[in-house]
């Protein structure tokens, strides 16, 4: 209870923490100038520069380029329409909120980092040669989808806390608890069943199915690696 010289504890706004928050400004952000700021042109040459395209490491030397380099994250804040941003941003409340407040902002931004750049390793070990450009959260929120798998999804249940909680699972008992079973089952069938059959007429950036499952066994093998250690 508060005293009357002491103001009550505010609840957060849907206990989403502000590297969460963050993440979703700049996607807003980076949408908006590409919707209503750019023009076509300027649009497209941003979506060249600052996208995922396979094809600036195989055929254009990328490897060597620190430029080439950052798309492979600046893709991950890039949208190409107001459906795929909404969605995209729902999953991130949902999975990117307990795993921030479990492991913190500078370990939820390298993860970010790590799994987005996971992700589009995926798709260009297999589409090599595409000059199609990736864009979209999807491979970074996929990762955190594996992490949350990791943990069987147990959120705390501490006021003011969306946090998953308790120690990592080995994978051999997270794969076989029935609800992480249940989840990784449906998740890969679904994204493999829109890859393979989803269309999407008119789209010059996409994000493939390969890229998802490249972040999600990223998040779901290394969230180890991004624990802190007082919580485990």
């Amino acid at each position: 209870m508060s005293t009357p010289d002491q103001a009550p504890a505010r609840e957060p706004i849907f206990n989403i923490p502000g590297v969460i928050l963050a993440i979703f400004a700049i996607c807003a952000a980076v949408f908006l100038v590409e919707t209503y700021v750019l023009t076509e042109a300027q649009d497209n040459n941003f979506l060249l520069d600052y996208a995922f395209i396979p094809a600036r490491f195989s055929q254009f030397g990328g490897w060597h380029s620190p430029a080439a380099w950052l798309t492979a994250i600046t893709y991950s804040f890039m949208h190409g329409s107001f459906a795929h941003i909404a969605l995209n941003m729902v999953w991130l409340a949902a999975f990117g909120s307990p795993l921030a407040a479990r492991i913190g902002p500078l370990r939820t931004s390298l993860f970010w980092i790590v799994t987005a750049v996971a992700a589009v390793m995926m798709h260009f070990a297999i589409y090599p040669d595409s000059q199609i450009p990736l864009v979209g959260a999807s491979g970074a929120i996929s990762g955190m989808m594996g992490a949350a798998a990791r943990f069987g999804f147990r959120r705390s249940t501490q006021r003011n806390s969306a946090a998953f909680t308790g120690p990592i699972l080995p994978i051999a008992v997270a794969l076989q608890t029935r609800t992480v079973l249940v989840f990784v089952a449906v998740w890969f069938i679904t994204n493999i069943g829109t890859g393979l059959f989803a269309v999407a007429p008119g789209e010059s950036a996409t994000i493939a199915w390969e890229a998802h499952i490249g972040g999600f066994l990223i998040g779901f093998l290394g969230i180890a690696l991004f624990d802190r250690s007082d919580r485990r």
